[in-house]
């Protein structure tokens, strides 16, 4: 078998939560200022979220209802929203103990 080229495939939602969470970052003036951090709040959000791979973009939102649509974007908000609370919460434990 010839070797077979899978970078075309990916996550659906990375996209969507790297945006969101570029979106929202000045909502979190202790995490914006450091990459690191808002890369560990997209690996928490999408970690919440189940994986949809595709290879096109278009792939994924031609099969998708409105409200299947609609229910996604709700679901990435939340996921994002927590990651957030998430992270910011371990960042202030590890502050006040210390490391």
């Amino acid at each position: 078998m010839s070797s077979v080229d899978f970078t075309s495939l990916y996550n659906h939602h990375e996209r969507e939560v790297f945006a969101a969470v570029i979106a929202s970052a000045p909502k979190y003036p202790t995490l914006n200022r450091d990459d690191d951090l808002l890369c560990d709040v997209a690996c928490v959000a999408l970690n919440r979220l189940p994986p949809r791979y595709i290879r096109h973009a278009v792939d994924f939102s031609f099969y998708l209802t409105e409200s299947e649509r609609l229910e996604t974007d709700a679901a990435i908000a939340e996921a994002v929203s927590y990651a957030f609370n998430f992270v910011q919460a371990r960042l202030a434990l590890r502050t006040k103990q210390g490391g």
